[in-house]
C-alpha cells in the first residue's frame, strides 16, 4: 500500500516528482499558507508531511497525526517553526535542508551588503522617477566595501561563506558566536573571535547569520543598536526575530546607524510600516536562497527524507532520529 504524502506549499516540481515516483501526493496548489486547523486534518490523514517555514507545526498538529504521521520534512535549513521536542515525544521524524543554500544565501548577504552601502536601489528609484539629469560628483555617494571591518553575528556555514566572499574585498573579519571555537573558525578562514559588544562598537558593517532560538529573539535591540558606529550598515538574512524591527526603525530614523538591509522581517510577511518610509534601508521579501537551483536542490532533498521514511530507513538529513529511536 503506497503511503500517502502532502506538500503544504508549491516546490519545485522535482521535488514532485521524486514523491510521486513512489509515493501518493498532494499538493495545496493554491499556494497559500494552511491554517492550524488544516494542518491538523492533513496531518491526521497523510504519512508525511512537506512543509515550509511559514507553517506552524505545533503540538496540537503533531498530535493530530496519532499514529500515521511518520515524518515532517521541512524544506528549509531552519526548523524553529516545527516543536522538536514534540515530534520526538511522539515518535515522529523531522527533516530539514542543511547545506545546500549556504553560498547562494551568502552570494544574496553580499548582495545586500553591497547595495545598502552603493545606495543601488535607492539610485534606480531616483533614475526611474526621471530625477538624473546628468553626472554629479556629490550624486548618490555611498560608502566603500573594501578595507572595512565585517563583523558577522554567527559563524556557521553561512557566516564563514560571506567571509570567504569578504576577503576579496581585503576586509577585517571578525566574528561573534559563543557555540564555535576559536581554533575550529580559524583552521578555516583567519578571522578573529570578539564579544558581541565590541563586534557592534567596531564593524563597518555588521551581518547576521544566526539561528533563531530563544536565546537570539531580539539579540539586537535598541541598545546594541546604539552601541554601533554611527557610520555603520546591519544586514540580516537569518531570521527577523533576531532584530528588534521596531528599534531598527528607530535607529534608522534617527540615524544612530547608517543603513540596513533586511530579507527577513519579526512578523513576515508583515513589515515594521516605518521600515517601507526610509530610504536608508534596504528591503526584500525574504529570497536569500531563491536561485532555481537551490530550491530545487532544497525540494528534491525533502523529498528524499520522506522517501527514506516510508522505507523505514534512517533521512538523510533528520533532525531527531536517534531521539525518535529512543522513543519507539
Amino acid at each position: 500500500m503506497a503511503h500517502d504524502v502532502y506538500v503544504t506549499r508549491v516546490i519545485p516540481q522535482p521535488g514532485i516528482d521524486l514523491l510521486r515516483e513512489q509515493l501518493n501526493v498532494t499538493v495545496n496548489d493554491d499556494d497559500r499558507q494552511l491554517s492550524a486547523n488544516e494542518l491538523k486534518r492533513l496531518a491526521s490523514t497523510h504519512d508525511a508531511l512537506v512543509t515550509l517555514l511559514t507553517d506552524r507545526v505545533d503540538r496540537s498538529v503533531l498530535a493530530a497525526g496519532g499514529d500515521r504521521l511518520k515524518i515532517v520534512a521541512n524544506v528549509a535549513v531552519g526548523y524553529d517553526n516545527i516543536d522538536l521536542v514534540a515530534a520526538s515525544e511522539m515518535g515522529i521524524l523531522v527533516s530539514n535542508t542543511p547545506g545546500v543554500l549556504t553560498e547562494t544565501t551568502a552570494d544574496f548577504a553580499w548582495a545586500l551588503l553591497m547595495g545598502i552601502a552603493r545606495r543601488t536601489a535607492e539610485a534606480q528609484t531616483f533614475l526611474r522617477a526621471g530625477k538624473f539629469h546628468g553626472w554629479g560628483i556629490m550624486m548618490m555617494l555611498g560608502e566603500d566595501v573594501h578595507g572595512k571591518t565585517l563583523g558577522l553575528v554567527g559563524y556557521g556555514r553561512i557566516g564563514r561563506a560571506v567571509a570567504k566572499r569578504a576577503s576579496g574585498f581585503d576586509m577585517a573579519i571578525q566574528y561573534f558566536d559563543p557555540v564555535i571555537s576559536a581554533e575550529d573558525a580559524d583552521a578555516l578562514l583567519p578571522a578573529r573571535q570578539v564579544d558581541l559588544d565590541t563586534l557592534l562598537r567596531t564593524s563597518d558593517y555588521v551581518s547576521v547569520h544566526t539561528p533563531l532560538t530563544p536565546e537570539t529573539t531580539h539579540l539586537i535591540g535598541a541598545a546594541e543598536l546604539s552601541s554601533m558606529k554611527p557610520t555603520a550598515y546591519l544586514i540580516n538574512t537569518s531570521r527577523g526575530p533576531v532584530l528588534d524591527e521596531a528599534a531598527l526603525a528607530d535607529a534608522l530614523t534617527a540615524h544612530t546607524i547608517r543603513g540596513a538591509a533586511l530579507d527577513v522581517f519579526e512578523r513576515e510577511p508583515e513589515v515594521e510600516p516605518r521600515l517601507m518610509e526610509l530610504d536608508n534601508v534596504l528591503i526584500t521579501p525574504h529570497i536569500a536562497s531563491a536561485s532555481v537551483a537551490t530550491r530545487t536542490r532544497m525540494a528534491t532533498m525533502a523529498a528524499e527524507n520522506v522517501i527514506a521514511a516510508m522505507r523505514g530507513e534512517r533521512p538523510p538529513t533528520a533532525l531527531n532520529f536517534d531521539e525518535v529511536a529512543r522513543n519507539g
